[in-house]
């Protein structure tokens, strides 16, 4: 009952009764040209039914006028792409003869419904024009009394048969099973996406802060010009190239940035042992193998590997001595960091995003990484298949 007098007030009552309306047009002219069949049209529009952009077109006009709240969703019950195969355009051929027949009930109601309340008015007022739809002749108060009663069996009739259309669209242009498929694949795709753009902003960014921290803290306490001099221009090298980064992020979210190629790689592993060794570590490096000819998606994410390992000692344990072991073999990329845990209490490297960063990009290309304490220290350590990316 609630939902009956909340109907005239609802804008989506008169969309739908809109829309409902629709199919009049054919009617009438069909009406018009061939009167003695008046169920012609329902034959008419069964070819149209086939056409796969038939589809697309009434998803479109029944999710703006049936369903406006869930126009701007990802998550429609309403398809709005053509017929992909045979079962959607026979669905799509179910849609249009329901939808002429309910239209039909719609358009009935809409004009004898109203009839009746202007013939109950011309009574009404002592100027009955005939009981053509009336079973009797009412008084003049009955007449008067009873005016509104055609009126709210309209907005009635109306919303009943809103709802009845509104599910029937949802069931016969609901997306099939390969497109819901194709929808959960694309949200499945910004979503690794957003990630590795997490990913990338964690590494570089939070690799040059903390670089610049350790940096700013070894100069103060040092009190020694040349030093701090040397560690102001590592911060300013980190900076600049964690602004590179930045940007190389940043263009992907405007969609114009750089193509892959142009990402930092493992042949450029020197900068990232340069910027260890002028934070203070003793970095005890050897890279082996030609790694200038790894494949694209490998040397990007090597070097992204290397560095939140580098990253992470850093930040957790200073300027620590650092073992780097890059070795490059014909089927496989492995690459190990290990270093000593500072005697202080409460210093842990297990617990951030970054550890877990690490290993996401190595299981993304079908390789595995370890990471935990190994021999009185902290070890990590990954194997990046090449084969396969070949």
């Amino acid at each position: 009952m609630y939902r009956v007098l909340r109907a005239p007030f609802q804008p989506v009552t008169y969309s739908r009764w809109l829309h409902l309306c629709v199919p009049l047009l054919l009617l009438a002219i069909w009406m018009f040209i061939m009167p003695e069949w008046p169920w012609g049209p329902l034959l008419l529009i069964l070819p149209f039914g086939l056409v796969p952009w038939v589809r697309l077109a009434e998803g479109m006009q029944a999710q703006f006028l049936l369903t406006p709240h869930a126009r701007d969703s990802s998550d429609s019950a309403i398809s709005l792409a053509p017929s992909a195969h045979w079962g959607d355009r026979w669905r799509t051929v179910l849609w249009l003869e329901a939808r002429m027949i309910v239209a039909v009930g719609a358009v009935g109601a809409s004009v004898w419904l109203p009839t009746i309340a202007v013939e109950l008015i011309a009574i009404a007022v002592g100027h009955p024009v005939g009981d053509e739809l009336l079973p009797f002749l009412p008084d003049r108060w009955l007449a008067a009394l009873l005016v509104p009663v055609p009126l709210v069996l309209l907005i009635v009739v109306v919303s009943l048969l809103g709802e009845l259309i509104t599910a029937i669209a949802t069931r016969l242009l609901s997306p099939s099973a390969a497109e819901r498929l194709s929808v959960l694949e694309a949200r499945t795709e910004q979503l690794l996406e957003r990630t590795r753009i997490a990913r990338e902003l964690h590494d570089s960014i939070g690799h040059a802060l903390t670089v610049a921290v350790v940096q700013a803290g070894a100069a103060r306490a040092a009190g020694d010009p040349v030093f701090t001099e040397r560690a102001l221009c590592a911060i300013e090298e980190t900076g600049r190239a964690a602004l590179e980064d930045l940007e190389r992020v940043l263009g992907v979210l405007r969609e114009s940035g750089p193509p892959p190629s142009q990402w930092p790689t493992l042949a450029e592993a020197d900068r990232l042992l340069e910027s260890a060794r002028a934070s203070g570590s003793a970095v005890d490096a050897r890279l082996t193998g030609e790694l200038e000819k790894l494949p694209g998606p490998v040397t990007r994410e090597g070097y992204r590997i290397l560095q939140e390992s580098l990253t992470n000692v850093l930040r957790h344990c200073g300027p620590v001595p650092v073992r780097v072991r890059v070795e490059m073999t014909a089927a496989l990329l492995e690459m190990e960091v290990t270093n000593p845990l500072p005697e202080r209490p409460g210093v842990t490297l297990g617990g951030g995003s970054g550890l877990r960063g690490i290993r996401e990009r190595a299981a993304l290309l079908g390789g595995e990484a370890e990471t935990g304490p190994y021999e009185g220290g902290w070890r990590v350590r990954a194997r990046l298949p090449l084969e396969r990316i070949r």
